[in-house]
């Protein structure tokens, strides 16, 4: 994925900036400021953070090389950006119950993206907690799932209901393979094996585009965030649901609050009332 999302920038760029008969050689700082103002207005500052750091290891590499004459890449500024800029979109719980009821479980695969959406919308999980999830993290008998996340390097165990369990049940009945590797969930395809972050990701975009719900512009996160922003509505308390996501921060949970404005009018206290004085 990494691969394929440099060579796309490294395409576009080239294609902006190069005249049809000019050299790569000949690359200047007016060509990457020009494909930069183009660049910039179509998306976000973070989008375009990552934009300049492909950039720079293309332009530094071109010039190891020989490929081009001047030092290009200690030219570009890289955009700022700042913590809680942007909140985090989070899709109405309903829309949620409808692409998860939109999949069709009649196959191993069906199955499979059930399962994994399943647990990302109702329990918050990252997708690099989904794919280390093994069949050893579930306890039965005390109906908990043990995650180790990733980002935090610290266990959570989740308590899990009646109807989640019911559903990997039957996912391990009609859509997991019979085979020897232990996690949870597998590739569809040949070769066997674990998944990847980025193939649910993927998996998401898929059944998303195939529900034809307005999902647009979502990715495999929103889910997660929809499971926090469903908790927040719901009353629960900031720290408590901090601790189902895994933040070592409030701050990283906080976040959440400025999503949902009508809530928050809602606790407003009223403008007191002053009466007029004579004074007045």
């Amino acid at each position: 994925t990494t691969i394929q999302q440099h060579d796309a920038t490294m395409r576009e760029f080239l294609s902006w900036v190069l005249e049809p008969h000019q050299a790569l050689v000949d690359l200047s700082s007016a060509d990457v400021e020009r494909y930069l103002r183009l660049k910039s207005p179509a998306v976000t500052r973070q989008t375009l953070q990552h934009t300049v750091a492909r950039l720079r290891g293309f332009l530094r590499y071109g010039y190891e090389r020989g490929d081009i004459r001047s030092r290009l890449d200690t030219m570009i500024d890289t955009p700022r950006t700042y913590r809680g800029e942007l909140p985090p979109r989070a899709p109405d719980w309903r829309l949620v119950q409808e692409l998860l009821g939109s999949i069709d479980r009649s196959g191993r695969a069906g199955w499979r993206d059930y399962a994994i959406l399943h647990l990302m919308a109702h329990y918050g999980l990252r997708p690099s907690e989904i794919v280390t999830l093994r069949l050893d993290s579930m306890d039965w008998s005390a109906g908990v799932l043990h995650v180790e996340q990733r980002k935090t390097r610290s266990p959570l165990v989740l308590p899990l209901v009646a109807e989640t369990l019911s559903m990997l049940r039957l996912y391990l009945c009609r859509g997991r393979p019979t085979t020897r590797h232990p996690e949870l969930f597998l590739r569809a395809r040949s070769p066997e094996g674990a998944l990847q972050p980025s193939t649910v990701t993927t998996i998401f975009e898929k059944r998303a585009r195939l529900s034809g719900l307005a999902l647009g512009g979502y990715s495999a996160y929103c889910l997660r965030h929809a499971f926090a922003m469903r908790l927040l509505t719901r009353g629960v308390g900031v720290k408590a649901i901090g601790d189902l996501l895994g933040h070592r921060s409030l701050e990283s949970t906080c976040q959440y609050l400025r999503l949902d404005v009508d809530m928050l009018r809602e606790v407003a206290l009223p403008v007191p009332t002053v009466e007029p004085t004579g004074g007045l």
